[in-house]
Protein backbone atom coordinates (compact mmCIF):
# COMPACT_ATOMS: atom_id res chain seq x y z
CA UNK A 1 0.00 0.00 0.00
CA UNK A 2 1.10 3.67 -0.84
CA UNK A 3 0.06 7.28 0.08
CA UNK A 4 0.20 9.23 -2.71
CA UNK A 5 -0.36 12.88 -2.88
CA UNK A 6 -0.67 14.66 -6.16
CA UNK A 7 -1.78 18.25 -7.14
CA UNK A 8 -2.85 19.92 -10.22
CA UNK A 9 0.15 20.71 -12.49
CA UNK A 10 0.53 24.61 -13.19
CA UNK A 11 1.75 26.44 -16.23
CA UNK A 12 2.38 29.73 -17.25
CA UNK A 13 0.77 31.69 -20.20
CA UNK A 14 3.01 30.07 -22.51
CA UNK A 15 2.61 26.51 -21.22
CA UNK A 16 5.76 26.63 -19.37
CA UNK A 17 5.28 23.84 -16.40
CA UNK A 18 6.02 26.08 -13.33
CA UNK A 19 4.73 23.17 -10.48
CA UNK A 20 4.59 19.47 -11.90
CA UNK A 21 1.97 19.18 -8.72
CA UNK A 22 3.81 15.57 -7.48
CA UNK A 23 3.74 16.15 -3.88
CA UNK A 24 5.35 12.65 -3.11
CA UNK A 25 4.21 8.94 -2.93
CA UNK A 26 4.84 6.51 0.06
CA UNK A 27 5.20 3.15 0.83
CA UNK A 28 3.15 1.49 4.13
CA UNK A 29 6.42 -0.03 4.98
CA UNK A 30 8.74 -1.18 8.21
CA UNK A 31 12.27 -1.89 8.42
CA UNK A 32 13.05 -4.82 10.73
CA UNK A 33 16.41 -7.45 10.97
CA UNK A 34 16.31 -10.12 9.40
CA UNK A 35 15.08 -13.54 10.46
CA UNK A 36 17.02 -16.39 9.12
CA UNK A 37 20.74 -15.22 8.23
CA UNK A 38 22.78 -16.09 4.93
CA UNK A 39 25.49 -15.60 3.14
CA UNK A 40 24.66 -12.33 1.48
CA UNK A 41 23.32 -10.92 4.89
CA UNK A 42 24.52 -10.61 8.15
CA UNK A 43 21.36 -11.46 10.92
CA UNK A 44 22.86 -8.54 13.22
CA UNK A 45 23.78 -5.53 10.59
CA UNK A 46 20.88 -6.35 7.96
CA UNK A 47 17.48 -4.42 7.79
CA UNK A 48 14.46 -5.94 6.07
CA UNK A 49 11.72 -3.98 4.06
CA UNK A 50 8.01 -5.73 5.20
CA UNK A 51 4.69 -4.01 4.12
CA UNK A 52 2.31 -2.82 7.08
CA UNK A 53 -0.36 -5.76 6.87
CA UNK A 54 -2.76 -3.17 8.07
CA UNK A 55 -3.48 0.34 8.24
CA UNK A 56 -5.01 2.18 10.97
CA UNK A 57 -5.89 6.21 11.53
CA UNK A 58 -2.79 6.44 13.93
CA UNK A 59 -0.65 5.36 11.36
CA UNK A 60 -2.46 7.43 8.36
CA UNK A 61 -2.09 10.51 10.93
CA UNK A 62 1.52 10.24 11.17
CA UNK A 63 1.80 9.80 7.54
CA UNK A 64 0.08 13.27 6.97
CA UNK A 65 1.84 15.03 9.73
CA UNK A 66 5.43 13.65 9.07
CA UNK A 67 5.59 13.00 5.21
CA UNK A 68 2.81 15.42 3.15
CA UNK A 69 2.46 18.53 5.06
CA UNK A 70 6.40 18.56 4.77
CA UNK A 71 6.59 17.79 1.17
CA UNK A 72 3.45 20.42 0.92
CA UNK A 73 4.82 23.17 2.11
CA UNK A 74 8.65 22.52 0.46
CA UNK A 75 7.27 22.13 -2.88
CA UNK A 76 3.96 24.46 -2.87
CA UNK A 77 4.02 27.38 -5.21
CA UNK A 78 4.95 30.76 -3.32
CA UNK A 79 2.54 32.90 -5.01
CA UNK A 80 -0.40 30.75 -3.97
CA UNK A 81 0.96 30.31 -0.23
CA UNK A 82 -2.14 32.66 1.06
CA UNK A 83 -5.05 30.08 -0.61
CA UNK A 84 -6.31 26.92 1.14
CA UNK A 85 -4.90 24.37 0.60
CA UNK A 86 -7.39 21.44 0.57
CA UNK A 87 -5.98 17.47 1.22
CA UNK A 88 -8.75 15.53 -0.21
CA UNK A 89 -9.07 12.17 1.50
CA UNK A 90 -11.83 9.19 0.09
CA UNK A 91 -14.17 7.93 3.01
CA UNK A 92 -12.35 4.91 4.38
CA UNK A 93 -12.38 4.41 7.92
CA UNK A 94 -9.21 4.54 8.76
CA UNK A 95 -8.52 8.59 7.31
CA UNK A 96 -8.00 11.05 9.58
CA UNK A 97 -11.04 12.98 10.90
CA UNK A 98 -11.12 16.05 9.31
CA UNK A 99 -11.01 18.42 12.30
CA UNK A 100 -8.54 15.81 14.19
CA UNK A 101 -6.94 18.12 16.53
CA UNK A 102 -3.22 16.62 16.87
CA UNK A 103 -3.40 17.06 12.20
CA UNK A 104 -4.71 20.77 12.36
CA UNK A 105 -2.35 21.99 14.99
CA UNK A 106 0.48 20.26 13.08
CA UNK A 107 -1.38 21.60 9.37
CA UNK A 108 -0.89 25.67 11.35
CA UNK A 109 2.54 25.50 11.87
CA UNK A 110 4.44 27.47 9.13
CA UNK A 111 2.00 29.66 8.19
CA UNK A 112 0.24 27.33 5.53
CA UNK A 113 -3.78 26.97 5.75
CA UNK A 114 -3.71 23.45 4.96
CA UNK A 115 -7.12 21.46 5.87
CA UNK A 116 -8.69 17.86 5.26
CA UNK A 117 -11.43 17.15 3.22
CA UNK A 118 -13.40 14.29 2.24
CA UNK A 119 -14.74 13.64 -1.50
CA UNK A 120 -18.26 12.98 -1.43
CA UNK A 121 -19.60 9.47 -0.77
CA UNK A 122 -20.20 7.39 -3.57
CA UNK A 123 -18.41 9.75 -6.18
CA UNK A 124 -15.33 7.33 -6.98
CA UNK A 125 -14.90 10.01 -10.44
CA UNK A 126 -14.41 12.66 -8.18
CA UNK A 127 -11.13 10.35 -6.50
CA UNK A 128 -8.11 11.96 -9.05
CA UNK A 129 -6.17 9.06 -7.92
CA UNK A 130 -8.87 6.31 -9.15
CA UNK A 131 -9.81 8.64 -12.28
CA UNK A 132 -6.48 7.81 -14.16
CA UNK A 133 -3.58 8.14 -12.42
CA UNK A 134 -2.60 5.22 -10.16
CA UNK A 135 -3.77 3.34 -13.45
CA UNK A 136 -1.59 5.34 -15.90
CA UNK A 137 1.44 4.64 -13.41
CA UNK A 138 0.69 1.24 -13.00
CA UNK A 139 1.42 0.63 -16.22
CA UNK A 140 4.70 1.71 -16.16
CA UNK A 141 5.44 0.35 -13.19
CA UNK A 142 4.42 -3.29 -14.36
CA UNK A 143 7.29 -2.93 -16.67
CA UNK A 144 9.65 -3.07 -13.98
CA UNK A 145 8.77 -6.87 -13.27
CA UNK A 146 9.67 -5.77 -9.47
CA UNK A 147 10.01 -9.32 -7.50
CA UNK A 148 10.94 -7.82 -3.98
CA UNK A 149 9.11 -5.08 -1.37
CA UNK A 150 12.37 -2.70 -2.04
CA UNK A 151 12.03 -3.20 -5.80
CA UNK A 152 8.41 -2.65 -6.00
CA UNK A 153 8.78 0.51 -4.37
CA UNK A 154 11.55 1.15 -6.29
CA UNK A 155 9.36 0.89 -9.72
CA UNK A 156 6.59 2.66 -7.97
CA UNK A 157 8.13 5.67 -6.95
CA UNK A 158 9.98 5.94 -10.11
CA UNK A 159 6.99 5.50 -12.33
CA UNK A 160 5.01 8.13 -9.89
CA UNK A 161 8.78 10.66 -10.96
CA UNK A 162 8.41 10.16 -14.22
CA UNK A 163 4.73 10.27 -15.21
CA UNK A 164 4.07 13.04 -17.84
CA UNK A 165 2.94 16.15 -16.02
CA UNK A 166 1.11 17.47 -19.31
CA UNK A 167 -0.88 13.81 -19.44
CA UNK A 168 -1.38 14.29 -15.08
CA UNK A 169 -3.14 17.53 -16.19
CA UNK A 170 -5.73 15.95 -18.95
CA UNK A 171 -6.36 13.81 -15.74
CA UNK A 172 -7.92 16.94 -13.90
CA UNK A 173 -9.48 18.23 -16.84
CA UNK A 174 -11.42 15.16 -16.97
CA UNK A 175 -11.88 15.56 -12.92
CA UNK A 176 -13.41 19.00 -13.92
CA UNK A 177 -15.65 17.09 -17.15
CA UNK A 178 -17.34 14.94 -14.11
CA UNK A 179 -17.87 17.52 -11.89
CA UNK A 180 -19.70 19.18 -14.53
CA UNK A 181 -21.80 16.68 -15.51
CA UNK A 182 -22.58 15.86 -12.05
CA UNK A 183 -23.76 19.38 -11.74
CA UNK A 184 -26.26 18.37 -14.74
CA UNK A 185 -27.46 15.73 -13.22
CA UNK A 186 -28.21 17.53 -10.21
CA UNK A 187 -25.95 15.10 -8.02
CA UNK A 188 -27.15 11.68 -9.87
CA UNK A 189 -24.27 9.03 -10.78
CA UNK A 190 -25.92 8.66 -14.04
CA UNK A 191 -24.02 10.64 -16.38
CA UNK A 192 -21.20 10.51 -19.20
CA UNK A 193 -18.05 12.32 -19.57
CA UNK A 194 -17.79 14.42 -22.74
CA UNK A 195 -15.50 13.81 -25.21
CA UNK A 196 -12.49 15.95 -26.13
CA UNK A 197 -9.10 16.32 -27.70
CA UNK A 198 -7.60 17.05 -24.00
CA UNK A 199 -3.87 16.40 -25.52
CA UNK A 200 -4.41 18.94 -28.65
CA UNK A 201 -2.24 21.95 -28.26
CA UNK A 202 -5.42 24.06 -29.36
CA UNK A 203 -7.29 22.78 -25.76
CA UNK A 204 -4.36 23.51 -23.62
CA UNK A 205 -4.32 27.12 -24.52
CA UNK A 206 -7.70 27.13 -24.31
CA UNK A 207 -7.47 25.70 -20.31
CA UNK A 208 -4.53 27.70 -20.02
CA UNK A 209 -6.69 30.84 -20.79
CA UNK A 210 -9.82 29.65 -18.66
CA UNK A 211 -7.26 28.99 -15.34
CA UNK A 212 -5.89 32.90 -16.24
CA UNK A 213 -9.73 34.75 -16.72
CA UNK A 214 -10.63 32.73 -12.90
CA UNK A 215 -7.35 33.36 -11.23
Amino acid sequence: MFLCAIARPRFDSEGNETFNGKIGIFPFVTQEPTIRDNINRSLTSTLETKHLTSVNREIMRSYLIEKILPRIKEKWLRDDMMNPIFIQQDNARTHVDINDEVFCTAARQGGLDIRLMCQPPNSPDLNILNLGFFSAIQSQQHREAPKTVDELISAVEQSYESFDVKKSNRIFVSLQLCMIEIMRAKGSNKYKISHINKASSNFFKLMLTAKNKTA
